[in-house]
Formats: C-alpha cells, sequence, structure tokens
C-alpha cells in the first residue's frame, strides 16, 4: 500500500518509519532541518517498538496520490497541510493523528471526496533531533469518528494501521477524545517549568494545578453533554467522580497517569516543541477546553491561566513554580 505522512514528526516518523519496515510504499512530508535530515539519512527509530532505520521519500507535499493519508502535523499546522496537499489527497481516506478535539471536522471540510476519521494514540515518543524518533512508551491506539458505531472502513483501517502500532476502531469517538483531551492537561505545567511530567506530578504544588485543570475540563465536558470514552485507564465514570472530587482526592488521577508512563522522563508534547523553538498546540489543548467553556456558558480559569503562562513561555522561556502555583491562587 502507498501510504503519504503530512507531518514526519514524533508521530509522524515514527509511523513512517514502522510502515516502512512492515513492507509499504511510503511518502511523508517534512520542512528545513527535518526534511532534509530525512532525505539524506532517512528515519531512525527507536525504543518501544524496536529500532529501524527507514529510507523513505520525503518532500514538502505529497508528489504521489497515496491509497490512505495519515495527517500528524501539530493541530495549529494541520488546516494549511490539508490545504497544500488537497490536490493529491483528496478522495483518498484521511487518519487525523493531532491532539484536541477539531481535526478530524477539520479535515472533512477541506477534503469533501475523502473519508475522515480521528486517531487517538497515547504512544509516548520523543522528537528532540530532525529525523530521530525515540518511543519511551507504546500503548493501544483508538480509530473512529462521531458518537456511533465503526463502520466497515473504520474497521478496515484500523487492521491497517496496526501494522506499525496496535490500533482498534472504537464507538464513541468524540467521548474518547475528551478523554484524550484530559489526560493531555499533563502537558501545560511540564512545558511552563521545563521539567518531565514524572518530575511535575511528583511535585506536590504542581500536581494539585494539573489536577484543577483536569478537573476543570471534564467538569466542561460534562457541561457539553459529553460522555467519555474509556482510554487510558480512565472511563466515564471515573471522570466524572473527578468532576465531583476536592483537589486532595483527585490528584490520585494524574499521579496514576504519570506512573503509567515508567521512568524515562516524558517531556509531553508541548515542551518538545517549544525545545524545538516551535508554537505549540496549547490553544488546541487547554485553549480547547476554554472554548468548550464559552459554548457551554461556564467558566474555565484554571486552563486560560495555562495557555497564557504557556504563550509567555513560547516568548520568554520557562518559568518558576511560583508563577504556576499562582493558578490556584497561592
Amino acid at each position: 500500500m502507498r501510504i503519504g505522512i503530512i507531518g514526519a514528526g514524533a508521530l509522524g516518523g515514527m509511523f513512517a518509519a514502522l510502515f516502512a519496515r512492515a513492507g509499504h510504499d511510503v511518502e511523508a512530508t517534512a520542512r528545513g532541518a527535518g526534511l532534509a535530515a530525512i532525505r539524506e539519512g532517512g528515519i531512525r527509530l527507536s525504543g518501544g517498538y524496536g529500532s529501524t532505520h527507514a529510507i523513505i521519500a520525503a518532500n514538502e507535499t505529497l508528489t504521489v496520490r497515496p491509497d490512505l493519508v495519515l495527517l500528524c502535523t501539530k493541530a495549529q499546522d494541520g488546516e494549511a497541510a490539508l490545504a497544500a496537499n488537497a490536490d493529491v489527497i483528496d478522495g483518498v481516506p484521511v487518519v487525523v493523528v493531532q491532539n484536541g478535539l477539531e481535526g478530524v471536522d477539520t479535515a472533512a471540510r477541506l477534503l469533501p471526496r475523502s473519508t475522515c476519521y480521528g486517531l487517538l494514540s497515547i504512544v509516548a515518543a520523543n522528537y528532540t533531533e530532525p529525523g530521530v524518533v525515540r518511543v519511551t512508551a507504546t500503548a493501544q491506539s483508538y480509530l473512529g469518528r462521531g458518537d456511533g458505531e465503526p463502520d466497515a472502513e473504520c474497521t478496515r483501517l484500523a487492521a491497517v494501521l496496526s501494522d506499525a502500532i496496535p490500533v482498534i476502531a472504537i464507538p464513541g469517538f468524540r467521548g474518547a477524545q475528551w478523554t484524550k483531551l484530559t489526560v493531555n492537561m499533563l502537558n501545560a505545567v511540564p512545558a511552563i517549568v521545563g521539567q518531565s511530567v514524572q518530575e511535575v506530578i511528583a511535585d506536590r504544588g504542581l500536581r494539585r494545578v494539573v489536577t484543577a485543570s483536569m478537573r476543570e475540563c471534564v467538569r466542561v465536558g460534562i457541561a457539553r453533554g459529553v460522555r467519555f470514552g474509556t482510554l487510558q485507564g480512565l472511563d466515564d465514570r471515573m471522570l466524572r467522580r473527578l468532576a465531583r472530587s476536592p483537589l486532595r482526592v483527585a490528584q490520585a488521577v494524574p499521579r496514576r497517569l504519570a506512573a503509567r508512563m515508567g521512568d524515562v522522563p516524558n517531556l509531553g508534547s508541548t515542551q518538545q516543541s517549544l525545545r524545538r523553538g516551535q508554537p505549540t498546540e496549547i490553544d488546541f489543548l487547554n485553549g480547547a477546553v476554554v472554548r468548550e467553556a464559552s459554548l457551554a456558558r461556564v467558566d474555565a480559569p484554571v486552563n486560560a491561566a495555562l495557555v497564557a503562562l504557556v504563550h509567555e513561555v513560547e516568548r520568554g522561556g520557562y518559568l518558576p513554580r511560583e508563577r504556576v502555583l499562582a493558578v490556584l491562587g497561592g
């Protein structure tokens, strides 16, 4: 099968290398130093899915019509990347591998002849050097769209994607997106203070801020009528209990998530963007909570404050933990 990967960063580079290893014909898009590195030396993958060195075609946009497309850019780059490749990929099945809530709808709007699905990946992958990806934690990934049962095409694509990593087709994808969004509340605080997720969760004060952002995310989802999907050991019952719990009790959830990451320091995707000198996707993570809260006519002050702090870090570098603790008033 000919597979196009739009955005050969951490997850995109991982998928490109693993699909090439499985014998598929892969073309990936990249820019700048990443594109130059892939053209010169391919993609070197190590970690949880083993080591491989994949030599693949790489260009700024896809040059040959693929049989399947994976959109793996950061959420803020997705619309522009799809528009740049639309002439080649409209009518081709598209799998959106992005954080946030909006990617599948954006793809369907820009590619009216394509069938578009979302993939929720909990795989942790570091991409801090062009052309080099290290998988620090493996996990099942979840394919779907909307609120209904997976259709036959979704099931077929899950089998194809499983040539790279384990993927299952799931019902109630929108609810699972909200659960993933809650998990992604682990990103902002590490990015602000320049520490790993594990270090942040080990810090009592910072852990309280992370917990508050997760609890607020779930409360907004409930206000929007969401039934949360099962993901990363979390489910609708557990998250609704999180929404009702005081912070001292609710902290068990981020502790559990950090423990699942193991001992290898997890920087989170937001901090990885900062270390590469790139804009983060914070407006599609904590910022998505703020937008959804506005639609539900409720407030999301914790997440609004974290969005502002991450943008401050983008402009001037890491901030002291006291700035984060001030989110909760001291």
